[in-house]
């Protein structure tokens, strides 16, 4: 049914032989009288695009909204009231088919801009996660590479959170000592991080 009202919108300068009333043409159409059908197509088709073009401002787009409201006529032609006026059902047709078309063209655009906003965030955790790893393994390697002793209260103090002087007691070394290694393991973390800088401040921002 699609094809055929395509069809007939080529031949829309096509002139009628007789006025045909509105009435009789809804009365004929809900017979299944498709030269009827046609009739009114062509008599309203050009009024009816330019109607459907003020909502959605797109020439292809009134078309296919005028077609899908005949097509619907057509399909539902047995539920047509032959009281109603034939002019004002095409024009309210056509006017709640612009509105479903925005309505759906706006869902579209929502979940477009979803997914596109989605897909540059897991990208973005995705970078994240690798760069956060890399650091890490730097860390842990210059971390390895300090004197037992000096590598011993660094993580203890890091990753243990324990005060200086717990350190101290539980190392039986003076606090004096837990401080001196603890300024030297982070001046040579310092030192062998240097080139990482960059990286860790990239990191802290997307945190």
């Amino acid at each position: 049914m699609f094809k055929y009202i395509s069809s007939l919108k080529i031949n829309t300068a096509h002139k009628l032989s007789m006025e045909h009333n509105d009435h009789q043409l809804l009365e004929r159409i809900r017979a299944g009288d498709k030269n009827a059908f046609e009739i009114t197509f062509r008599k309203f088709y050009k009024k009816l695009r330019i109607y459907a073009y003020t909502f959605v401002k797109d020439n292809e787009d009134a078309e296919e909204i005028v077609q899908q409201v005949f097509c619907k006529i057509w399909e539902r032609r047995d539920q047509l009231r032959l009281e109603g006026a034939l002019q004002p059902l095409l024009y309210r047709s056509v006017y709640n088919e612009s509105l479903s078309q925005l309505r759906h063209q706006k869902v579209k655009d929502t979940f477009q801009a979803y997914q596109t906003q989605h897909m540059e965030q897991r990208d973005l955790d995705v970078s994240h996660q690798i760069l956060a790893i890399e650091l890490n393994q730097h860390i842990q390697r210059a971390i390895a590479e300090l004197p037992e002793q000096c590598r011993t209260i660094f993580q203890m103090s890091r990753f243990e959170q324990l005060k200086y002087q717990q350190i101290a007691d539980a190392l039986n070394i003076s606090i004096k000592t837990v401080e001196n290694q603890m300024g030297k393991a982070l001046k040579v973390l310092r030192i062998k991080l240097v080139e990482f800088l960059p990286l860790i401040i990239f990191l802290l921002y997307l945190m």
